[in-house]
Parts: C-alpha cells; sequence; structure tokens
C-alpha cells in the first residue's frame, strides 16, 4: 500500500498544510469539510504537491522534515521544481 506526503494550499488563508496518508482522496474530502482544526474553518484546500512512498515511516520522516523547515518560500520551491 503506498503512503503520500502532501501539501494543500488555502487561497482564502494563503496557507499551506502538510500530511501524509494511505488514502489522499479521502483525506483531501475530510480537509475541506467544515470541521475543528487547522483546515476545518476553509473549504478551499487544493492538493499542490504529493509525493509517494512505499514504506509508512519514510512517509512520516518526510512529512516532519517538510514541516520543520517553517519556511512558506521553500515550500514554495519544492513545490516549483516538482513540476
Amino acid at each position: 500500500m503506498p503512503f503520500f506526503v502532501y501539501i494543500l494550499f488555502s487561497s482564502t488563508k494563503e496557507k499551506f498544510y502538510i500530511g501524509f496518508t494511505s488514502d489522499i482522496e479521502q483525506r483531501i474530502l475530510c480537509h475541506n469539510q467544515k470541521s475543528k482544526g487547522f483546515t476545518g474553518n476553509n473549504n478551499d484546500w487544493k492538493i499542490v504537491y504529493t509525493e509517494t512512498f512505499s514504506e509508512k515511516t519514510e512517509a512520516i520522516a518526510r512529512e516532519k522534515q517538510i514541516k520543520s523547515w517553517k519556511s512558506k518560500s521553500k515550500i514554495q520551491e519544492l513545490i516549483k521544481n516538482k513540476e
């Protein structure tokens, strides 16, 4: 089963969200439902970046690495270079 690291972008919030999942389609649906949490206030989240991993531990490590950057410009550069 593949695992995905993904980056979402909300144009309303002008923010990125980084996560990992084994079911990316279901996960984006959850993010766009009104609920509690960081993504819950908006329903305009779009996937702007994904990476695929065969091991869950690899996906978790990559998610943590990207989150540790704490840099919008570095995330934008990652997205740009993937295209």
